[in-house]
């Protein structure tokens, strides 16, 4: 006689992860000088340590106008350029229903990521307090809330996603503080990573002078 046994579900707490950041470039004091925020760049991790790390952000480094959907590299990406990049992960707890829908929420947005433009519209809209989406555009703060809420995590009964800004993560009750202060300091990191993403960016601007 064949029996069957109900499937085990895993009792393991699931997490998402919220990265806000200030790396200290123009485009980041500028954007602080209207809001006054210690952090003025959120992104979403699927974990802690922040390899599968994504938001809306500038594609290359030295381009600020250069923006759109990026899954972000805490090594080699932009990040890697701005040493003293201060930061803070926060952590949301969630099923693991809900840690999946995020994920698929992501997924489409990667899938279709030449469609998509960062919105500064949206962020005039923002300091006006009106809601200014655009369909193919995101700011980085929008997009994490809409991914949480297509999720079926909406931690704001009224507010839209394009009126959501870092701060507004900072300041929520359901998120639990990890770590803050310097990015490279995070203790979840791979210090092996760190140092050959170090020793990587020594000889690049060394062969740099030599050139010149």
């Amino acid at each position: 006689m064949n029996t069957t046994h109900p499937q085990k579900t895993s009792k393991r707490a699931s997490y998402l992860y919220i990265l806000l950041t200030n790396t200290g470039t123009a485009f980041s004091r500028l954007i602080q000088s209207f809001t006054n925020a210690p952090y003025n760049h959120a992104s979403i991790s699927l974990d802690p340590e922040l390899n599968e790390l994504y938001s809306f952000g500038r594609k290359t480094a030295r381009n600020p106008l250069n923006a759109g959907f990026i899954q972000e590299d805490v090594y080699h990406g932009t990040y890697s350029y701005y040493q003293h990049t201060s930061c803070i992960v926060l952590r949301l707890k969630v099923t693991h229903k809900e840690k999946d829908a995020v994920r698929a929420a992501i997924r489409v947005f990667e899938q279709n990521k030449e469609l998509y433009s960062y919105n500064l519209i949206g962020l005039i809209g923002v300091l006006m307090n009106r809601e200014l989406g655009i369909q193919h555009a995101r700011f980085c703060s929008e997009f994490v809330a809409e991914v949480l809420g297509k999720g079926g995590l909406n931690l704001w009964d009224s507010r839209p996603s394009a009126l959501v800004t870092p701060h507004h993560f900072y300041e929520h009750p359901r998120l639990e503080k990890m770590y803050e202060g310097r990015l490279t300091d995070y203790p979840e990191l791979d210090a092996m990573k760190l140092y050959h993403a170090q020793a990587n960016r020594y000889q690049t601007r060394t062969a740099a002078l030599k050139v010149n």
